[in-house]
């Protein structure tokens, strides 16, 4: 319910109310909020717009510039979590150039669309959790009073039906009651099974998971005998209940649709795929790296176990620390892909006072309420939260 009411807010946000919500979580960096709260709020306002036009229309990517620790990242993932977008952090620096050994760029987008997949899973789950509970309960009933074989006479049919029904309402009010939950009982629990990925050739990551997700579908399914007590058995069949609820093929499309249309990657570390001023070969790793992301942030189909997804409306946050270094050092067709560039400011002393008590579940708030659970209370005075920032 949360998440469908965060939803059904952002159709009222303004770049203001999305400051004033990440000021709750990050102290400062009034520019830094303000140009992601914009470029979601943009997010929104293309989606009002026609088809033909809203295509046209491209997120504006954002270089976040500052040292360690200031909130690039944490101003990011924030945003994200409020709008309920799908949403990944990688590291430039993981990556290598396409014929080296490393992580394919492409990877990060199929990261997304898993995590995205997921949510959209999450969701429908919940809508359907109230039928899927009826079915469970139902199906621990049949463990816990097997069918016994019925008779051949018509009237001993009868009275046998009558008193399994009788008992088995029983132990439904029993159930309901939760006077059985540590009682134990014998279930097939579905075991997955993995396929081995292809790995070590060119391409191998694409034919990794292409092939893995074909061989599942062919492998038989395996099921295991557990002893689990009703406690464990309901949340397992409420579960299962729930994923045969569920049309996969809709939850896909609307996963693939809300990672082309919601999904913001963090790409940390950029300023670490910088070319040097090597002159004894290629610089491996740097320069290549930004031309395999050049089509990732300028917008391609890429292939992935749910189908094809394409890139062109992802928002990309990049961020570094650029020390000694500069966002124009990146290739130039690069940089036109990140049009907004804000410096994040260092930390100072005022900062990290405020950091320690204003934001919501602080680091003294939750040290406080840590040592509540073994009944000792703790109060940060003020000379002492001066000392701490100090160090």
């Amino acid at each position: 319910m949360q998440i469908l009411n965060q939803l059904e807010k952002m159709d009222n946000f303004t770049p203001k109310e999305i400051m004033s919500a990440l000021d709750s979580h990050v102290i400062g960096q009034k520019e830094a909020k303000k140009s992601v709260a914009l470029a979601i709020r943009n997010r929104w306002r293309r989606q009002q717009l026609d088809k033909e036009v809203a295509d046209e229309v491209t997120p504006k990517n954002i270089i976040m510039i500052g040292p360690t620790g200031v909130g690039k990242t944490e101003i990011a993932r924030r945003l994200a979590s409020m709008v309920d977008a799908p949403f990944i952090k990688v590291e430039a620096s993981k990556y290598t150039e396409v014929g080296y050994q490393g992580r394919d760029v492409e990877s990060m987008i199929r990261d997304l669309v898993k995590v995205s997949v997921s949510q959209v899973q999450s969701q429908y789950k919940y809508k359907v959790i109230a039928d899927a509970e009826i079915e469970a309960e139902e199906s621990i009933l049949d463990l816990l009073l097997p069918t016994s074989p019925l008779s051949d006479d018509a009237e001993e049919m009868k009275k046998e039906m009558d008193r399994q029904r009788k008992t088995r309402e029983k132990l439904r009010a029993k159930l309901k009651a939760g006077k059985l939950e540590d009682r134990k009982v014998e279930l097939r629990v579905k075991q997955q099974t993995h396929a081995a990925s292809i790995i070590g050739m060119a391409g191998g990551e694409e034919m990794g998971f292409e092939m893995q997700d074909m061989l599942e579908k062919f492998m038989p399914e395996k099921q295991k005998e557990r002893k689990v007590t009703i406690r464990e058995a309901r949340k397992i069949l409420i579960n299962e209940e729930a994923e045969k609820l569920i049309d996969d093929e809709e939850v896909t499309a609307k996963g693939i649709e809300r990672a082309e249309q919601s999904g913001i990657i963090f790409l940390d570390e950029i300023d670490k795929i910088l070319g040097g001023n090597r002159s004894d070969g290629p610089d491996v790793s740097r320069e290549g790296v930004q031309r395999d992301l050049l089509p990732i942030v300028e917008g391609c189909s890429v292939n992935t176990k749910y189908g094809m997804v394409n890139t062109e409306h992802i928002l990309f946050i990049a961020a570094g620390a650029f020390h000694g270094k500069n966002p124009n050092d990146l290739i130039p067709e690069l940089q036109g892909r990140f049009p907004i560039r804000v410096s994040l400011d260092a930390l100072t002393k005022d900062d990290f006072e405020r950091i320690l008590v204003h934001p919501k579940n602080a680091l003294t708030r939750q040290v406080e309420l840590l040592l509540g659970t073994e009944g000792v209370k703790i109060t940060f005075k003020k000379d002492s939260l001066s000392a701490i920032a100090e160090l």
